[in-house]
């Protein structure tokens, strides 16, 4: 289970968490807002993004126009699979 990160500051003062990547992530690396193909990566960054306070869930869901159980899904894939459980292809055998 990813735990809470918070929000540090790097050298040119920009906020960023820990991304899925293990690298640093600012609201600059976010996917697109018109970002039409939901890829493992890019899932994984707006949960990342959420959790550790980088953007409000509020701001995730207006700005990549998702619902709240959307959202929660790909967060309980991750909880419960790892990355993994974020792969359509796979979302029956992980139900």
């Amino acid at each position: 289970m990813l735990q809470q990160q918070q929000t540090r500051t790097n050298s040119r003062g920009e906020a960023y968490v820990i991304g899925p990547t293990g690298a640093p992530l600012t609201v600059n690396d976010l996917p697109p807002a018109n970002t039409g193909r939901w890829v493992i990566r890019r899932k994984a960054e707006v949960v990342a993004a959420v959790r550790g306070g980088l953007i409000a869930l509020e701001e995730a869901l207006e700005r990549y126009r998702l619902t709240s159980e959307e959202f929660l899904a790909w967060q309980q894939s991750i909880d419960r699979h790892g990355l993994a459980g974020l792969r359509t292809t796979r979302i029956q055998q992980y139900r």
